[in-house]
């Protein structure tokens, strides 16, 4: 399993970059949000998913590891295959998401290219309870993101929680402490 790729971008196209790792060029496919962010000739730690199909291999990328573990998750759907698990987080960031499915918006997932009602609503239904707790939100949509450090959110992943776990440990440790700080008090809670 790739985990992750750290290199130079020195190609874009379509919804894809190649990053330059040592003379090897590696195609990684990316979602709306994260292929603007990349830009030619940068360098860049791109979090990958290495799917494995009977004729073929792909990479997805993801600037994030809570992305990657979003998309692990949304994959997990039955119905829900690579391209559609990239359509979806390609219809805003991983919180937006994440916090759409929590807030059962299943309009907001259907806005997603090549996902039906049916399947929006089996990924609210399968996923719901896996995603954690909801953010603020409006009426009118999702209003902001978690007021918290992406940084601890991650520091937990890679600690072995899952998403939801690490979003319930940091639900009541106080945003304005240090990324260390937040980190110890959610391993305590």
């Amino acid at each position: 399993m790739i985990a992750h790729i750290f290199g130079k971008v020195v190609e874009k196209f379509g919804d894809s970059v190649i990053v330059d790792v040592g003379g090897v060029g590696y195609e990684i496919t990316l979602s709306a949000p994260d292929f603007e962010k990349y830009l030619l000739n940068d360098e860049a730690k791109i979090f990958t998913y290495h799917h494995v199909r009977e004729q073929s291999e792909e990479l997805f990328g993801f600037s994030s590891l809570a992305a990657k573990k979003l998309f692990e998750l949304l994959i997990s759907v039955q119905g829900v295959g690579p391209k559609a698990g990239m359509a979806i987080l390609s219809i805003g960031n991983s919180e937006q998401v994440r916090n759409a499915i929590a807030n059962s918006d299943a309009a907001f997932i259907g806005k997603a290219t090549g996902v039906g009602k049916k399947t929006a609503e089996r990924v609210i239904v399968d996923l719901k309870d896996k995603v954690g707790l909801p953010t603020a939100y409006a009426t009118g949509g999702i209003q902001t993101a978690l007021n918290t450090s992406d940084e601890a959110l991650e520091a937990l992943m890679a600690l072995g929680f899952t998403l939801n776990d690490a979003t319930l440990a940091l639900k009541t440790v106080p945003t304005n402490l240090s990324v260390e700080d937040r980190i110890r008090l959610a391993l305590k809670n």
